[in-house]
C-alpha cells in the first residue's frame, strides 16, 4: 500500500502543471507608447507607462471611454494588471473585439 499512496501525490503533482500549461495566458505588443491608467479612461489616474513593442497579458476587458489609437477607434479597455488600464487600441490584439473575459 505504501507504493500506492506515493504514486498517487507524484500524479497529483503532475496533473497541475499541465494544467497551467493548458491555461497558459497569451500575451500581446504594445503598439505605441501609452499611459496605463487606473480605470478604463483617461479621466482615470496614470499609474504607469508602456513602451511601444513591450508585451502584456489581458486579465479581461470592459468598455470605456472611446479612444483613437494607432489600431483604430474603440471603447473597449484591457486590464493588464489590479488597477491597470490601457486602452485596446494600444495592443495588437489582432481584434476588434473582445479577445479576453468581460471584467
Amino acid at each position: 500500500m505504501v507504493p500506492e499512496v506515493a504514486a498517487e501525490p507524484a500524479e497529483a503533482a503532475v496533473e497541475p502543471e499541465a494544467a497551467v500549461e493548458a491555461t497558459a495566458a497569451r500575451t500581446y505588443a504594445i503598439a505605441a507608447d501609452v499611459n496605463v491608467r487606473s480605470g478604463p479612461g483617461t479621466s482615470y489616474g496614470k499609474v504607469g507607462r508602456l513602451r511601444a513593442g513591450a508585451r502584456v497579458t489581458i486579465a479581461c476587458q470592459k468598455p470605456g471611454e472611446t479612444v483613437t489609437g494607432p489600431t483604430g477607434t474603440s471603447n473597449l479597455w484591457d486590464r493588464i494588471g489590479s488597477g491597470r488600464y490601457v486602452s485596446d487600441t494600444y495592443v495588437r490584439t489582432g481584434s476588434d473585439g473582445y479577445v479576453a473575459p468581460r471584467c
